[in-house]
This record gives C-alpha cells, sequence and structure tokens, in this order.
C-alpha cells in the first residue's frame, strides 16, 4: 500500500482531470445585474447530454471515512462530466487518476478548500467525495439518464492508497 500525502488543488495541478470552481481573480468575471453582482464566468466545462442525457442538480450529503482513510475504490463516467461544489466552508479531499486504463501509481491526492469545487472530465477516475471533519453537502451538477454512466473499480490490496493528512 502507497501513501499519499495531499497537494493543494490548484487549477494548473488539476487540469488533466477537470476544472476547479471558484471564484478568483484569475477568473473571467463581469458585472451584471446593474453593477450589484459579479459574475465569474464558465468556471467548468460541464458535458452531460450526450446519448440522450440531460442536466440535473441534485445535493450529495457525504460522511467522512474513518482514519486512517484507505482509497478503496475509483470511478468514472464515460458519458459525462459531474461537478461538485461543497455548500460548507469545509475543506474536503479530491482523489483522482488519468482517464484510460486504471493505473493505481497514478493516483493523485488534492486538499480543496471549502470555497472551491472540481469538476471532473468524462472519463476522469476519480474517488467519491471525501468529506475530512463532517458530514458535508455538495451540489452536484451531472448527466441524468437511464442507462449506466458510472464504472467503478475495486483496488487490491496492492493498488490501495493510504492518504497522510
Amino acid at each position: 500500500m502507497r501513501t499519499v500525502k495531499p497537494e493543494p488543488l490548484t487549477q494548473e495541478a488539476f487540469a488533466p482531470f477537470g476544472d476547479v470552481i471558484e471564484a478568483t481573480g484569475d477568473a473571467h468575471q463581469m458585472a451584471i445585474n446593474y453593477g450589484q453582482t459579479t459574475r465569474f464566468h464558465d468556471l467548468a466545462e460541464i458535458d452531460t447530454v450526450s446519448d440522450g442525457g440531460r442536466t440535473g442538480v441534485s445535493i450529495f450529503r457525504t460522511k467522512p471515512l474513518a482514519s486512517p482513510i484507505v482509497v478503496k475504490v475509483m470511478e468514472y463516467h464515460p458519458r459525462s462530466s459531474q461537478a461538485f461544489m461543497p455548500l460548507s466552508d469545509r475543506p474536503y479531499l479530491v482523489v483522482v487518476a488519468p482517464k484510460g486504463a486504471f493505473d493505481a501509481a497514478q493516483i493523485r491526492v488534492f486538499l480543496a478548500s471549502g470555497k472551491q469545487g472540481v469538476n471532473y472530465h468524462a472519463g476522469t477516475w476519480h474517488h467519491f467525495s471525501l468529506a475530512l471533519e463532517d458530514e458535508t453537502d455538495f451540489l452536484v451538477i451531472d448527466r441524468i439518464a437511464e442507462d449506466d454512466n458510472c464504472v467503478e473499480h475495486q483496488l487490491s490490496a496492492d493498488e490501495q492508497v493510504q492518504i497522510s493528512l
């Protein structure tokens, strides 16, 4: 079992896996509503309508895993992206691996602030949201359809990763 320490979640580091959703000075901004609102524009590339799907908005309530945190399963969505935006100001973990054949040696772990969301691009391997301190709600934007859009991989004992906080 390999031990991985989380790295800070940044646009540059996360780019191979998807988008970081956050209202920063680097984002394209515009004043709207008579100057009373700043719009941080087009922060993620949402892709949900392939093969007859539609865009859905849900809330996922995630319980923290027991310590030590061990990654035992990864998943990906072949037909769509999946975006998570925390509804509280609590940090959480983001665990990803590149698209394609699963390779546990390529797993990366990011520490997200409670003001950062993520959008996993279609095909990106990821772990389900990892709340750290307490049960955490996430606004989720993803594909709604009758077909199966989730492929899981159960990690063997050799593939499993322990997260060092």
